[in-house]
């Protein structure tokens, strides 16, 4: 037992012994002396926590200047996806629309499709939704090229009417807010 006190003993002073050095490189590395200390410290915590690991009679401070670098390099890494915003500006300038606009303009379409006359829904769904040409979309429904191209003109002012659209353009991008928000943004 005393046996292996001494071998933690050697160890611990083997620690202190590498810790200038380990110190010295931390700052070479950050050029920051605060960050130098914290980084020697998280070196020597996870060395004593990894401490079984160490091969007896190996080179303790290459172990530990290994560590170290690990760790700075980890860091940087994490450093480098990271967004400095000390005043808060940068998150403050950040928004996000509310998930269930989506959703409920969704459901609005839904009820106002459902409003339609049955001929002017299943053209616009075949023109607008599901992508067909005026003459396919014709084909499909067995009537004239004009007639679909009438009825998807007439569902299309009726949608807007249904869902309130006074100015189509402004109603169906983004609100004032958000565009403002994103012109100050850009």
């Amino acid at each position: 037992m005393s046996n292996d006190l001494s071998v933690d003993l050697d160890l611990r002073d083997s620690m202190l012994k590498a810790t200038p050095n380990l110190r010295a490189f931390a700052i070479s590395l950050t050029n920051n002396v605060d960050r130098a200390d914290d980084l020697v410290q998280e070196t020597l915590m996870r060395a004593i926590a990894n401490i079984h690991r160490f091969q007896p009679g190996t080179n303790m401070q290459a172990w530990l200047f290994t560590i170290l670098r690990n760790l700075f390099h980890s860091e940087y890494r994490k450093r480098r996806r990271e967004v400095e915003d000390a005043d808060g500006k940068y998150a403050a300038a950040l928004s996000v629309q509310p998930d269930q606009l989506p959703h409920l303009d969704f459901e609005d379409l839904q009820q106002a499709l459902a409003r339609l006359p049955h001929d002017q829904r299943e053209a616009l769904l075949l023109v607008g939704a599901s992508g067909f040409s005026y003459e396919q979309a014709a084909e499909i429904c067995g009537c004239a090229v004009g007639t679909i191209k009438s009825r998807v003109n007439r569902a299309r002012f009726r949608l807007a009417e249904l869902m309130h659209f006074t100015d189509m353009e402004e109603d169906l991008g983004p609100d004032r807010v958000t565009l403002s928000v994103m012109h100050a943004v850009a």
